[in-house]
């Protein structure tokens, strides 16, 4: 008896991306916020305390749940190295052609000799609306673009569907600004993630070895 193989898409818990809130098939949302960071071995011991202990307090003055999601991937220094190859082809000065080529020479030596990590952080900030907005979602969504066309023939959202959809983003708006207030006192800054940002996000982490495929270096 043959088996019948799922789609990608039936493992992603994501239903749709839209207007920066990430909509799960139980209905449940979320808004990803971007963070900067703080590097403790540059301050004091006594800057190092005080910035731990606003860390703290802020944790304790959440009263719903978050995620600290931190990524971290070897850096691509090829597309750092692609925009040096096209400065020097428009360079003019044979002085500055052979510093840009010794220039690239160093950068491609340490990178090959040392991992260099690019981090990521990412504040997951949850929201479960009392009635389920995946009624207000259309069929497929920009999901669909994680691995393969949009679906066409998508059925419109009804108006209150909509209304529920723009409190649930509201109560999530309030959220994230609590969570940009309290960690603004560590230092640390906050920037939501938009439409297209998390679906590039997802892309990558659906697909880490896409990135690689589209950059190429002689």
């Amino acid at each position: 008896m043959a088996v019948k193989s799922k789609a990608a898409q039936d493992f992603v818990p994501i239903k749709e991306i839209r207007d920066g809130v990430v909509i799960l098939k139980d209905g449940t949302l979320r808004m990803l916020l971007m963070a900067s960071s703080v590097n403790l071995a540059l301050k004091s011991a006594d800057e190092q305390q005080a910035v731990l202990m606003q860390f703290q307090s802020f944790l304790n003055s959440l009263e719903f749940s978050t995620q600290i999601f931190i990524q971290s991937r070897r850096l691509d220094i090829r597309p750092y190295l692609l925009l040096l190859e096209e400065r020097l082809k428009e360079e003019v000065n044979e002085l500055l052609k052979i510093q840009i080529r010794e220039y690239m020479g160093f950068v491609k030596t340490i990178t090959q000799s040392t991992n260099i990590m690019s981090k990521l952080f990412v504040i997951v900030v949850p929201y479960a609306p009392p009635k389920s907005v995946t009624a207000s979602t259309t069929s497929g969504g920009m999901i669909s673009g994680l691995f393969g066309k949009k679906k066409e023939g998508g059925t419109t959202p009804s108006q209150g569907a909509v209304e529920a959809f723009e409190e649930a983003r509201t109560q999530l708006e309030q959220r994230a600004g609590i969570i940009s207030q309290g960690l603004s006192r560590t230092g640390v800054r906050i920037v939501p993630l938009g439409t297209e940002e998390l679906t590039e996000l997802y892309y990558r982490l659906f697909n880490p070895g896409e990135a690689e495929k589209n950059v190429s270096v002689k």
